[in-house]
């Protein structure tokens, strides 16, 4: 049997175990702060907006767009989006200096931002963080075709890799 005054030790470790894990669930909420610092802290782990190595005005234009999902299937998706020149994708240039595109699942274009990431890699999505959940990446541009991936897993399961060939200027 445990006599009494085990039991209220074994209690006072028990309230004092459930009182640090009060603690540290408050200190990890976010309270507004009565300090006179005006300058806010940066998030970890979220780096500062870089600009990517492609501009905006190098994608404006018309373009014939199709998607894979095999590799190996890439040749023969680029010479489908090149017959899809008859009814180009529009990428419009955006007021912001960004570009005018659809997000995933999105009926409505808006602006999205080219951005640049530390590891080198270049974006096309709304401003946030890089990479953001509707990013997508530029796996490869070379002027003439470009090869997008959404990094959202779900939408880059359904739409593959885009790609998009410039469609000849208007004679």
């Amino acid at each position: 049997m445990i006599s009494s005054r085990n039991a209220r030790t074994v209690a006072n470790l028990a309230i004092a175990s459930a009182l640090t894990i009060l603690l540290a669930a408050c200190s990890s909420m976010s309270l507004p702060s009565l300090s006179s610092s005006s300058a806010p802290e940066a998030e970890p782990g979220v780096a500062p907006e870089m600009p990517a190595t492609i501009r905006a005005d190098e994608i404006v234009g018309r373009w014939g767009l199709a998607s894979f999902q095999n590799p190996n299937d890439r040749p023969r998706t680029e010479a489908a989006a090149r017959g899809q020149c008859k009814q180009p994708y529009v990428i419009g240039a955006g007021q912001s200096g960004g570009v005018v595109m659809h997000l995933a699942d999105q009926a409505t274009p808006q602006e999205l931002r080219l951005k640049g990431s530390p590891s080198g890699k270049n974006y096309i999505g709304p401003a946030g963080p890089t990479p953001g959940e509707q990013d997508r990446e530029i796996v490869s541009f070379d002027g003439r075709v470009l090869i997008t991936r959404f990094i959202d897993k779900d939408a880059a399961v359904r739409y593959g890799n885009m790609v998009y060939v410039r469609c000849a200027p208007r004679a």
